[in-house]
């Protein structure tokens, strides 16, 4: 059977970084959250290290406003040649049917 990765906000590693420092306990709050007290653990190591914030650090790029809106026209490219695509073979689908 394939285990399927689960992915984590920041703010959500952050948020247990901070319940842990409040208990104390990594392995109840780890419990609680239901995520792995070694993942926790790596979490608070980075937080430590100054590579787990919420602001572009060392490792991230902040994005300008151009890189952000080109993105954002780039997915709406993308579903709008997917609905074409789909509408084609529809066409295609429904034009055989007639004959």
């Amino acid at each position: 059977m394939k285990q399927v990765r689960t992915h984590y906000s920041k703010e959500f590693k952050i948020k247990a970084v901070e319940l842990c420092k409040q208990s104390g306990n990594i392995s109840a709050t780890s419990e609680q959250l239901k995520v792995s007290h070694e993942t926790v653990r790596l979490w608070i190591k980075a937080f430590n290290a100054g590579t787990l914030t919420l602001t572009p650090g060392v490792g991230e790029k902040q994005k300008s406003k151009e890189e952000i809106e080109n993105a954002q026209l780039r997915k709406e490219l993308y579903e709008v040649k997917l609905e074409r695509d789909i509408l084609k073979k529809a066409v295609s689908i429904f034009s055989k049917n007639d004959r």
